[in-house]
């Protein structure tokens, strides 16, 4: 059992690991022990959390702006020069905008859907040579894509490019599906629903906890250990056999409309 759900050594990028759930993501294959490698455009948080987590395990950050396609090539190019082949990818990092429908500015849906959808398609594609090195049937690479329950579902909030943004993810995981398993790589995604994360903190803030919750059937906010056990499972062995499938980590809420 321990051999089945193991991604000990395993080499492993997640993006905007420094924060929410890429930090519980991050921090949970380093102590599982593999060899992690996380990144956000925050340099100072970045490598606030290497320092963290290398108490721990093995864990290095490589900051950078992942809306631009250069930055991406660079990030990519630094991790070569660090690994001969990269097992896991964990498209994490994401961007969400408010406003009411008559108000929704071009930028809130620009910067949401380059990030949240560009950004994962363009990582795939560049970190694909990488991806392949040491791939075979019985052991795939894996990309773990993160997209929302509110791409499964209609949304609480007015945050319509976040929604369409998620929903496009989770569909674009399917399209990918037939050409990355030709290459020995599985693709799956995770939809969260409302865990306890920066991201969430307005809405803490504002008062705003019991509509979320009341919208939950289990009634609380999910937490880190809600979503760890999946980011393994979809990482290690127990999972080789599984791929293009988007599962929820909602508290019961896609399942419930």
């Amino acid at each position: 059992m321990d051999s089945l759900f193991a991604v000990k050594n395993k080499i492993i990028f997640v993006t905007g690991g420094s924060r929410g759930i890429g930090y519980m993501i991050a921090s949970c294959y380093v102590k599982a022990g593999a060899r992690v490698y996380i990144t956000s455009r925050d340099q100072k948080r970045c490598a606030a959390v290497e320092r963290e987590l290398s108490a721990i395990g093995f864990c290095r950050a490589i900051s950078g702006d992942l809306s631009k396609l250069s930055e991406i090539e660079r990030i990519i190019s630094e991790l070569q020069v660090l690994e001969p082949k990269l097992d896991v990818l964990v498209n994490n990092a994401g961007a969400t905008w408010g406003a009411s429908l008559e108000e929704f500015p071009e930028k809130g849906w620009d910067k949401v859907t380059s990030l949240n959808l560009k950004t994962p398609f363009f990582l795939i594609q560049k970190f694909l040579p990488m991806l392949k090195v040491g791939a075979t049937p019985d052991d795939p690479s894996r990309i773990i894509n993160i997209g929302s329950v509110d791409g499964i579902r209609v949304p609480i909030w007015d945050n319509y490019s976040y929604a369409a943004s998620k929903a496009g993810l989770h569909h674009l995981s399917k399209t990918l599906v037939r050409p990355l398993a030709e290459q020995n790589i599985n693709i799956n995604t995770i939809a969260p629903g409302p865990f306890s994360t920066d991201m969430m903190a307005p809405m803490k803030e504002g008062g705003w906890s019991d509509t979320v919750t009341s919208a939950v059937p289990l009634n609380r906010f999910g937490e880190a250990g809600d979503i760890v056990g999946t980011a393994i499972f979809l990482a290690s062995p127990a999972s080789s056999y599984i791929t293009g499938a988007t599962i929820p980590v909602d508290g019961g809420m896609s399942g419930s409309t």
